[in-house]
């Protein structure tokens, strides 16, 4: 993992002019799935590395490198919920790296003990507690006399409660201390948050970056994987996987390709681990095919299941095709608040299939 993507060399190099005066808080936002965490994770690596000399990455071979990638340094921090521990645990390495495995190992088998103990689902949320054991660590001396790093993936997941601890500690931020925030939603952080980090923004690849990316790991279609994936890279990579295994979008698939079939309320609940917003781009592409399909022939984002869209489409009202696709842009512009994600999966799911079976009567 000690190894930067091709398109973040320029947002390495940003990083690197900040070394000489490092700010005590840094948010790095953007899109999800371009591969902030293992950029954040690196930045960390190399500031607590002992040989890195600012300009370079970690070396991979010093005490303090070997106790960062067994997932036990002394002076770092990782923060995420309990559901993204564990799912970080059931990801394949093109997903996640073997040292955010490490990392995430403890807070998935606590999240599990809790869920064993209370009989509930582990907390997609960042808690006041996580925030808080902070604490101990933010007070003591360092274990090597340099900096003590804190990583929080993402930060919108933290409660209200925990947002205001952590604010606490970036009002009165400790000497040698980093706290490194990424985040995909920066608009739902508190401003006062904020207003005290330094900001980083991190760019969408470029299409060619992406795509050879993608051919290196050895798939054969990068340019539709990237259609279905809003252009980013790591997300395209792991909806290929789900694609064709247990994983939420083969599931997504699964269902509904057989409208007539398909559960609705399993299915909802089913993908409550995926933001709203990607689930309703998964039925907009899946729709675009249909439309697609009835009028020209031709499927863009499921090549391999052009047969099967071919036949749904061909009895499909286009006007109520047209009505659905409407609805699906007025869901994405609420599915950026959803008041309860599994409610809206609900909605547009049932809307679906009554426009698929309608026009089988």
């Amino acid at each position: 993992m000690n190894e930067l993507y091709a398109w973040q060399d320029e947002l390495w190099h940003r990083w690197i002019g900040l070394r000489a005066r490092l700010p005590h808080a840094i948010l790095l936002k953007g899109p999800q799935g371009i591969g902030k965490l293992d950029f954040a994770m690196n930045l960390a690596r190399s500031l607590l590395c002992k040989k890195s000399l600012g300009s370079e990455l970690a070396c991979q071979d010093c005490a303090s490198c070997r106790w960062f990638e067994q997932g036990t340094h002394p002076d770092f921090r990782l923060l995420l919920s309990g559901a993204q521990s564990i799912e970080m645990q059931e990801s394949s390495e093109t997903q996640v790296s073997l040292i955010l495995k490490s990392w995430a190992k403890r807070i998935a088998e606590e999240a599990l003990d809790e869920q064993q103990k209370k009989g509930k689902k582990p907390s997609k949320e960042i808690s006041v507690h996580q925030v808080r054991t902070l604490a101990n660590f933010i007070n003591l001396s360092t274990h090597q006399g340099g900096h003590r790093v804190v990583l929080i993936h993402p930060a919108e997941a933290m409660n209200a409660n925990a947002a205001n601890a952590l604010l606490k500690t970036l009002e009165e931020p400790p000497e040698r201390m980093l706290i490194i925030l990424v985040s995909h939603k920066p608009q739902q952080l508190l401003p006062t948050i904020v207003s005290r980090c330094l900001i980083l923004v991190a760019p969408m690849p470029s299409l060619e970056a992406s795509s050879n990316w993608l051919q290196q790991q050895k798939y054969a279609d990068p340019v539709a994987m990237l259609a279905q994936a809003g252009f980013a890279p790591l997300l395209a990579a792991r909806l290929a996987e789900e694609a064709t295994g247990e994983g939420e979008y083969g599931l997504f698939l699964q269902e509904i390709k057989q409208p007539a079939k398909f559960d609705v309320f399993t299915l909802a609940e089913q993908l409550q681990r995926i933001e709203p917003f990607h689930v309703i781009h998964w039925l907009q592409q899946w729709c675009y095919d249909l439309g697609s399909a009835k009028l020209t022939g031709k499927v863009r984002y499921h090549p391999y299941l052009a047969d099967l869209i071919k036949n749904l489409s061909s009895n499909i009202a286009i006007f109520d095709l047209l009505r659905y696709q409407n609805e699906l842009i007025t869901a994405k512009r609420e599915a950026l608040h959803p008041l309860n994600p599994k409610l809206l999966f609900e909605s547009i799911l049932l809307s679906y299939r009554h426009m698929m079976l309608g026009a089988d009567r």
